[in-house]
């Protein structure tokens, strides 16, 4: 979240000599990007250093409302407790398939969460999927409790967004196309902030030497660089850089910091400087105006002085996202980003929306999208109590998914049982 995500993507070769995808934003990446300003996006990147364990606000005990209901004031938010029969969908989601994403929270436990961590790293991180759903049903039964999350005006309908991680092609080196800097931290930018803007970094002779030698790798495409510093991790496809077997080396950009500069939507630039109206301000139509004012492509993007940087990592697990605000890896399909203001991480969530559909002039009816996930990031649009942003993972669908998602939203916090946080 950070914060994001892509429209109309190009699909990926699978084998063969390598295509280059053409990215495009998701709801979630366009609302940061339309926003007048924004914090660090979300997934790996999205994001800014974990909190330390332990490390949430003090909130005050749950009490009774008027009519009897047992109500949690949290932050943002108020939790107000319900029975398990209240969660729709709940009897049918292959819960364990949500386990392993679970235990990556254990390892970095809340102080409430102490003994269910205990008891589900003992199990392993495998178990979910070797006891089957019914089996992990029970246990989270007996573990935690539902609590329906509302705002503090008591409306309980929100929004759900997607984000994804790209994959794009780089280079080591700059060749052809491929002149586009993604940039390691500046050496000094722990003792200076705010840093230096992004017109300044690029520009004046102190900005250039900031940057010089800390280039991690190139691409062809200014804007794909924009993407990547909203979603703030990408996967890259070397392409002078083989693996043993011929194949491009893939390796992760997961965010390492940022300029301490204010997010300003660039987007937002561009309907100022009359490019097309509000409502018609999309991933598309920014490539679009980029495609017929080249000469302008550097104006647009220093109208944003945020700069983010990267750190580079192995791909070691394929199989797993980048690492979440909380520090632990993304699962696809059951990890979100919310507003850890409302819901902290690692906290098991219930999740009541739709599945996205594509553009079609009859669409079918919706399908929900009811499922169990987990609270592992935060981005700069995830704002408010019933707000998530939905990590589809990476890949062609993955891509379109995230694009497509904007759908309405109800969810429940499963907190564990006061019997189980008193021992």
């Amino acid at each position: 979240m950070t914060g994001s995500i892509s429209r109309f993507p190009e699909s990926l070769s699978r084998g063969g000599a390598p295509r280059r995808a053409r990215l495009a934003l998701s709801v979630g990446v366009l609302a940061v990007l339309l926003a007048s300003c924004s914090s660090v996006p979300l997934s790996g990147g999205k994001k800014r250093p974990a909190p330390p364990a332990g490390a949430e606000a003090s909130v005050p005990s749950p009490g009774t409302l008027p009519d009897g209901a047992v109500a949690w004031e949290r932050g943002k938010a108020r939790w107000v407790q319900v029975p398990w029969d209240a969660l729709p969908g709940w009897q049918a989601d292959r819960v364990g398939e949500a386990w392993d994403a679970l235990w990556r929270s254990c390892l970095k436990p809340q102080p409430d969460w102490s003994l269910v961590c205990t008891r589900a790293r003992l199990l392993g991180a495998g178990w979910g999927r070797e006891a089957g759903d019914e089996t992990v049903r029970r246990w989270l039964q007996a573990h935690v409790q539902p609590w329906r999350v509302e705002q503090a005006d008591g409306r309980t309908e929100g929004l759900l967004t997607g984000y994804f991680e790209p994959l794009i092609e780089a280079r080591r080196q700059p060749q052809g196309a491929f002149q586009v800097p993604l940039y390691r931290p500046p050496a000094d930018l722990g003792q200076r902030k705010p840093h230096l803007t992004r017109a300044d970094l690029e520009t004046t002779p102190e900005g250039r030497a900031a940057l010089a030698g800390r280039e991690l790798v190139y691409v062809a495409d200014p804007l794909d660089a924009l993407l990547v510093q909203v979603q703030g991790s990408t996967r890259v496809r070397l392409l002078d850089e083989l693996t043993p077997q011929g194949e491009p080396k893939v390796i992760r950009l997961a965010f390492a910091g940022h300029n301490d500069q204010p997010y300003q939507s660039v987007a937002r630039w561009l309907v100022d400087q009359g490019a097309f109206p509000l409502e018609q301000a999309s991933w598309p139509a920014i490539k679009a105006w980029a495609g017929m004012n080249p000469q302008r492509v550097a104006e647009m993007l220093r109208a944003n002085p945020r700069v983010v940087f990267f750190r580079e990592e192995p791909l070691n697990r394929p199989d797993q996202g980048p690492l979440g605000a909380q520090g632990v890896p993304l699962t696809p399909g059951r990890s979100i980003a919310v507003d850890k203001e409302a819901v902290p991480y690692g906290t098991l969530v219930w999740l009541d929306s739709t599945e996205p559909q594509a553009w079609s002039a009859t669409p079918p009816p919706p399908r929900p999208l009811q499922r169990l996930v987990v609270a592992q990031d935060t981005g700069g649009a995830i704002v408010g109590a019933v707000r998530a942003d939905f990590f589809w993972g990476w890949g062609d669908e993955a891509l379109a998914q995230a694009g497509r998602t904007k759908q309405p939203l109800r969810l429940w916090a499963l907190w564990p049982r006061p019997e189980v946080r008193a021992q």
